[in-house]
């Protein structure tokens, strides 16, 4: 939902997103009918983008049929170390919204990138952490 929009618009309605997608489970998200997708788009909670919300009930879709190749997505995502890969890989699994920015923005906030500046305090931080807890 965050493409095209700041961050501060996404988290002042991550509540109402969270009920509008009944608790971001993958399985009840993939269920959803066109009837469903009306109902979201009259729902001034929820940023009511036609497009964003198809691509997230198709997502929930595409992360079913991951989980059954890889296990977890977790273990599927860690096997990336490149922002231009993962997302074409999710592109051609059928995810949608899942261009290099945003995979990029992902990808550093679950730790698979670290790209703070080398003198950075925060770089040096998520390195040690690194080396106790290693990533996947």
């Amino acid at each position: 939902m965050q493409a095209g929009l700041s961050w501060e618009t996404v988290l002042r309605k991550r509540d109402a997103f969270r009920h509008a997608f009944v608790g971001f489970d993958p399985v009840k998200v993939s269920r959803f009918t066109s009837k469903d997708v009306d109902r979201l788009m009259k729902d001034e909670s929820i940023i009511r983008n036609r497009a964003k919300v198809e691509a997230a009930v198709g997502n929930a879709k595409a992360l079913l049929v991951l989980r059954k190749e890889f296990g977890t997505f977790d273990t599927y995502v860690w096997k990336f170390d490149d922002k231009d890969v993962l997302s074409k890989d999710l592109k051609k699994r059928g995810f949608r919204f899942v261009g290099p920015t945003i995979v990029e923005s992902f990808m550093q906030a679950v730790g698979i990138r670290n790209d703070h500046e080398r003198g950075c305090y925060r770089r040096a931080e998520l390195a040690r952490a690194r080396t106790v807890t290693p990533a996947r």
